[in-house]
């Protein structure tokens, strides 16, 4: 028995519905999200006097996360975001450079005394 068009098409449109609802609620927890790390970033950023490289890179990431979503639930994509697309890649920085940690000194080789 084959499917016409129109059921097929109504069945697409009808599972589309169901993963918008799904990211719609990623998108909630991913916001949340987002506004946490805005926050640790300031306030990482008040106290270094740059912003932590890591929280960048996350940050990021998570907004390009949070733009794929948009594009699916705005029909603009057909292209699912995370986890059936890859995590998006950090783009390079175009503000403050990021706080650098210096590297640990090597530790002395323990060495006998000599006599």
């Amino acid at each position: 028995m084959n499917e016409s068009p129109k059921q097929a098409e109504r069945e697409s449109i009808v599972l589309r519905i169901l993963w918008m609802l799904v990211f719609l609620l990623i998108w909630q927890v991913a916001q949340t999200l987002l506004g946490g790390v805005v926050l640790v970033q300031l306030i990482y950023r008040l106290f270094y006097g740059a912003p932590n490289a890591s929280l960048m890179n996350f940050g990021d990431s998570l907004s390009q996360f949070l733009a794929q979503i948009g594009r699916f639930g705005s029909f603009h994509s057909d292209q699912k975001p995370w986890p059936f697309a890859d995590w998006p890649t950090p783009r390079a920085p175009e503000g403050e450079a990021a706080h650098q940690v210096p590297p640990a000194a090597h530790p002395v080789r323990d060495e006998e005394p000599k006599l």
